[in-house]
C-alpha cells in the first residue's frame, strides 16, 4: 500500500471541531455527570444511592450541584458507577491559558551563543497545562555577520520561518538556504543553527516545542 504523501493527503484532526460545552461550575459539572453516567447505565438514583452507601437526598444534590461532595463520596460514586474517579470532572470547563504580545513587546532573552547583533526575542510562554507540551515562539534577528555561529542542540521539535534576509542554516549534515517565506522543519535534538548569514538584516520565527517536566 502506498503512503500518500502529497497536498492531496488529509490530516486527521478537524481544527474546526467544537468540543462539547463545558460548565464552569464545578459542582454543577460534577453533578451533570455523575446523572449522565447514571442514566447510560440504566441506574435509578435509589439504585446508585444503595450502590455508593449515600441517601436518595444527598444524591439528589449532588446531581444538581447544590452540595459540594468530599472527595470520599466521589470516590464512591465513581466505585458505583464502575469508572475513573477523574471522568467525574471531565465536564468541568478549566482555565485555558493565552498570551498577548504587542508588537515590539517581545521579552528579549540570552541564548548560549548570544553576541552583539543576534537578538532573541521571546513572543510568549504557557508554563503548565494539560497538553504535555510547552511551546517557545521567538523572533530572531541578525543584523550583523559574525566570525562563529553558535551550534544549538535540545530536544523536542523546532519550525523555522523566515520573514527578512537569507540565511544558509544547518541541520546535522544538510544546509538549507532560507528566503522570505521559507519554513524548516525539523528535529532539534540534531546540531542546527545559522552557518551562513547571506543577506543581512535576517528576521525569522523560530517556534520550538518539547516535551513538559513531570
Amino acid at each position: 500500500m502506498t503512503e500518500t504523501t502529497g497536498p492531496e493527503q488529509r490530516l486527521t484532526q478537524n481544527p474546526h471541531a467544537l468540543r462539547e460545552t463545558r460548565e464552569k461550575n464545578l459542582e454543577v459539572a460534577i453533578g451533570r455527570q455523575v446523572r449522565e453516567l447514571r442514566k447510560r447505565q440504566r441506574m435509578t438514583g435509589s439504585d446508585l444511592a444503595a450502590a455508593a452507601g449515600v441517601s436518595v437526598g444527598m444524591l439528589s444534590k449532588i446531581e444538581n450541584g447544590v452540595i459540594s461532595p468530599s472527595l470520599a463520596t466521589l470516590q464512591t460514586l465513581a466505585h458505583a458507577l464502575r469508572v475513573p474517579l477523574v471522568q467525574l470532572f471531565s465536564g468541568f470547563d478549566e482555565v485555558r491559558g493565552a498570551m498577548h504580545v504587542k508588537a515590539g513587546e517581545g521579552v528579549e532573552i540570552e541564548r548560549a551563543g548570544t553576541r552583539a547583533g543576534h537578538q532573541y526575542h521571546l513572543l510568549g510562554h504557557i508554563g503548565s497545562n494539560n497538553s504535555g507540551v510547552v511551546v517557545e515562539p521567538y523572533l530572531i534577528v541578525l543584523s550583523t555577520q559574525s566570525d562563529r555561529f553558535p551550534t544549538f542542540q535540545h530536544e523536542g521539535i523546532e519550525m523555522l520561518y523566515m520573514l527578512k534576509g537569507v540565511v544558509d542554516y544547518r541541520h546535522g549534515d544538510q544546509i538549507y538556504r532560507l528566503e522570505p517565506g521559507d519554513s524548516l522543519l525539523f528535529d532539534s535534538d540534531a546540531p542546527h543553527g545559522p552557518e551562513e548569514l547571506v543577506e543581512l538584516p535576517a528576521h525569522y520565527l523560530s517556534i520550538i516545542t518539547y516535551p513538559q517536566s513531570k
